[in-house]
């Protein structure tokens, strides 16, 4: 039975992916930055290390996108107007993903920049 509830609850979480990735353009951006940044990778022959915060920042990017998204629902739901409060409430997660974008960018410096020279 609980082997059941699992695989549920995984076609669950694919099904979120899908509708994210159909219905918000910044998470589609961040699937292509993912896709750029795997093949980079792959052309400048990174090391284990370096694919580690590759990888780190990637999952705590789309992370931050899929809770942000997620919030932004649920208010939307809750307070379908506008209101000062909502607003605020979208306003901080989207500054999540902000910062971890930002933190996605410097380790990608960090880790590209030197191979380009």
């Amino acid at each position: 039975m609980a082997d059941k509830k699992n695989s549920i609850g995984f076609l669950y979480a694919i099904n979120g992916l899908k509708e994210v990735f159909t219905s918000e353009f910044n998470f589609r951006l961040h699937v292509l930055s993912t896709i750029l940044v795997t093949l980079a990778g792959l052309f400048f022959k990174i090391s284990i290390m370096e694919w580690i915060a590759v990888i780190v920042v990637i999952g705590l990017v789309v992370s931050a996108e899929l809770l942000n998204t997620a919030v932004e629902e649920i208010i939307n739901y809750i307070k379908p107007e506008i209101h000062p409060a909502a607003k605020k409430i979208k306003d901080i997660a989207a500054a999540a993903v902000l910062i971890t974008s930002l933190t996605a960018l410097l380790v990608g410096i960090l880790i590209f920049v030197p191979k380009l020279f």
